[in-house]
């Protein structure tokens, strides 16, 4: 009797296997880090404290501040308060491993894109979704404590959008940086270097020329409702094109240079 032979089982290879383990390790990683929860503790502690501030400044003394200057200047806070500490959070994520990503990663089957992308999008993730937790406090805290009817659901979108939008260019600029960079320290300096040159020369260009700093100005409008969909909509995705830029960039570069 002739012998069959036997059948080899196929075994599917997942090409986005590589990417989705340096997105969880990079994830659990920075979600464990004490830059991460000092600039949590801060937030929260910084967004609770105001909320009750305000409302027992109200029933004591019977003064008001519209929910919409409150939830303003609580998210001005995120941009201008800790700003640092995102920035100090993304500005290390690929520099900081220097010396051992060839030996302990790089050399495991994972390209340099997927491991950039990795980086980046758990960032981002966390970053984000970390602000959308304190916004949503503060949307929620302005509402009932103050009890306010001014903040609208579509203008408190638009407002989140805007300064999410903003912070994705600050963390895709961070973790471009240091992708290129060798030194923690030193992708800190440009990432601020770069921010505040972006800055300047948007603040240069003419009123019609959506802008962050004039977005960020106009939050307590947008939050009542009373924005410009169109000036809007122009911000969010020149942000997402200049992010994509600067992504690209870094990541072309860093597939390029030695680990």
């Amino acid at each position: 009797m002739d012998a069959i032979p036997a059948t080899t089982a196929k075994v599917r290879i997942n090409p986005f296997l590589p990417y989705w383990a340096v997105f969880q390790a990079d994830f659990k990683q920075t979600l464990h880090s004490w830059i991460y929860r000092v600039w949590v503790f801060l937030s929260f502690g910084a967004s609770i404290g105001y909320l009750l501030y305000r409302f027992g400044a109200r029933q004591v003394s019977g003064m008001v501040q519209p929910a919409d200057v409150m939830v303003a200047d609580l998210m001005h806070w995120v941009i201008y308060g800790s700003v640092t500490l995102i920035i100090v959070l993304t500005a290390g994520a690929i520099c900081s491993e220097r010396g051992t990503m060839a030996d302990s990663v790089l050399s495991r089957g994972i390209s340099r894109y997927q491991y950039f992308l990795g980086k980046l999008h758990a960032r981002l993730s966390l970053v984000l979704g970390t602000f959308l937790t304190m916004c949503l406090i503060a949307l929620i805290g302005g509402y009932f404590l103050l009890h306010s009817d001014a903040l609208t659901i579509d203008g408190s979108l638009v407002a989140i959008g805007t300064v999410a939008a903003v912070l994705v260019i600050v963390i895709t600029c961070g973790v471009s940086v240091s992708a290129v960079s060798n030194n923690t320290v030193v992708s800190i300096a440009v990432v601020w270097l770069s921010l505040y040159g972006i800055g300047f020369v948007l603040s240069l260009l003419p009123a019609n020329v959506p802008s962050p700093d004039r977005a960020l100005a106009k939050l307590p409008d947008i939050l009542r409702g009373y924005y410009d969909g169109r000036f809007a909509y122009q911000l969010v995705l020149g942000s997402l094109g200049v992010s994509f830029v600067i992504a690209l960039v870094g990541m072309i570069l860093f597939s390029r240079r030695d680990v």
